[in-house]
């Protein structure tokens, strides 16, 4: 297994997208060339959030159907963290793994790929992993651990704010599911083990052991602007080397049981503790699985709410930023926002009704939206001349 800068951020690299058909009515914007070893997540709000916390993106990424017979599964374990006596790492791996999937992306707007993994919740493929994980997507690839075949995706729903997307793989049959554990029972320095698609490599399955060394943890994530971010509580905390594409991986405890979701692991992005501080490349975090099962109960429904959204992504076509307000810094040629007139360094100060005083609160409001819904967008341009405009939303990449 070779070795991973934490501050590396992948999506970022000057990797070119592979070739793929435009997936709207109207070309991407010219992004500015990327930056390398960025220390936060570049951001694409069109309007969606990129919050791509621990997933990480491939270069080159050949994603191919894997053979159709069951494959036989084998495991490392690179030096990623504590070891501990009281759990047999690859007795845990070989329980969880085959219900496990490697997840791959292509992020059609800003181009590129990334990587990570979800969680199989039933046989015909419906997949738990985290929001983060799709976040920008305009094609979804997941390659299933237990059969070894390789299936398109779409997103069924997703709670930005909780972090958490359900997938529904096309044409799947017979999969083997997760075994789910009780997060309820979870207690500090219980031995456990992560297990996910580390550095994005796909392949054989990685595992992190550790302990847990907290519970009911919050952190707050946010993009390299800072114009966008997201509070996420009830953690547990580990001291297992989680790394990029662990995201949306299992966290199994001694006896092979989900307790948990992989997510905000530090790579490339900024997380911090409520009340200030950094999270350090040694702590490791996951979504309790009764907390994450149960919104993805709620996506399966079909029942949307404030916090989850059912379908498609609705965007008005900017990407904004900045630690005040919702500034357009990009417009999408002949999108939504570009056909009423905003140019880049406008506010965006309501929609409808409800003030923007955050490119969050806009990323937010979007999502209790669908594509083809009519909003009453207000802003100010660059002459403190405020405009208003009712736009159609069109459906843009995974929020």
């Amino acid at each position: 297994m070779p070795e991973y800068d934490p501050t590396f951020d992948p999506r970022q690299e000057p990797w070119p997208p592979p070739p793929m058909p435009p997936p709207y009515p109207y070309p991407p914007p010219q992004w500015p060339p990327p930056r390398r070893r960025q220390s936060g997540l570049a951001v694409l709000l069109s309007v969606f959030g990129l919050i791509v916390l621990a997933a990480i993106g491939v270069a080159g990424w050949s994603i191919g159907h894997r053979s159709t017979r069951t494959p036989e599964i084998s495991y490392f374990s690179p030096d990623r963290g504590q070891s501990s006596a009281d759990i047999d790492s690859q007795a845990v791996g070989a329980k969880v793994a085959p219900g496990l999937v490697d997840v791959n992306t292509e992020l059609g707007f800003r181009g590129g790929q990334a990587a990570g993994t979800g969680i199989v919740l039933t046989a015909d493929g419906e997949v738990l992993t985290n929001n983060h994980v799709v976040a920008g997507a305009t094609r979804i690839q997941v390659t299933d651990i237990g059969n070894g075949r390789t299936y398109q995706a779409s997103v069924v729903g997703y709670a930005r704010g909780e972090d958490i997307a359900v997938l529904k793989l096309k044409n799947a049959a017979g999969l083997a599911t997760a075994p789910l554990g009780d997060s309820d029972k979870v207690a500090v320095g219980d031995a456990i083990v992560g297990i996910g698609n580390a550095g994005g490599v796909g392949g054989a399955p990685s595992l992190a052991p550790g302990t847990v060394t907290a519970l009911n943890q919050s952190i707050t994530a946010s993009d390299e602007s800072g114009g966008s971010t997201e509070q996420l509580s009830g953690l547990i905390q580990v001291n297992a080397n989680i790394q990029g594409g662990d995201s949306g991986g299992a966290l199994a405890d001694g006896s092979g049981q989900v307790i948990g979701v992989d997510t905000a692991a530090s790579a490339g992005y900024r997380l911090g503790r409520r009340g200030g501080g950094q999270v350090t490349a040694t702590q490791g975090y996951a979504i309790p699985i009764n907390q994450a099962v149960a919104i993805a109960r709620q996506i399966q429904s079909g029942a949307g709410s404030a916090t989850v959204h059912i379908g498609e992504t609705a965007i008005i076509g900017v990407s904004v930023g900045g630690s005040t307000g919702a500034t357009v810094s990009e417009v999408v040629a002949g999108g939504p926002a570009a056909q009423a007139g905003l140019a880049a360094g406008d506010v965006i100060t309501s929609i409808g009704d409800t003030a923007i005083d955050s490119a969050t609160t806009l990323t937010h409001l979007l999502d209790q939206h669908h594509p083809g819904d009519t909003v009453q967008v207000t802003w100010v341009d660059r002459v403190e001349q405020q405009h208003t405009a009712t736009v159609r939303l069109a459906t843009g990449p995974v929020g």
